[in-house]
């Protein structure tokens, strides 16, 4: 299993195992938007599709941040100097609060 640069903490596998789950309904959730596209379904409804499926996708990063949080973040606090910048630099990018 791939742990991300160097640092020795795997993806916690509850939240790897719920993250797939919700990949695959994101992936139905795309096709279904596809095909009310295709057929030219009523706009508000493309629209609720699309509304959902953002709702999913944030779901799916609150998950990955929490395990960023428990696995890497903590190993990188726990380790001070750089990598504890790199934490909170990460951190900030995640909530785009980098200034960028």
């Amino acid at each position: 299993m791939h742990t991300g640069r160097g640092y020795p903490r795997p993806v916690i596998e509850d939240i790897q195992k719920r993250a797939l789950h919700r990949t695959k309904i994101l992936e139905g959730q795309l096709r279904g938007l596809g095909r009310m596209i295709e057929n030219e379904d009523y706009c508000m409804d493309i629209i609720t599709q699309s509304r959902a499926i953002q709702r999913s996708l944030e779901s799916l990063n609150r998950l990955l941040l929490e395990n960023h949080l428990r696995t890497h973040v903590t190993h990188m606090f726990e380790s001070g100097g750089d990598d504890r910048e790199q934490a909170v630099t990460e951190l900030l990018k995640a909530f785009d609060f980098d200034g960028r």
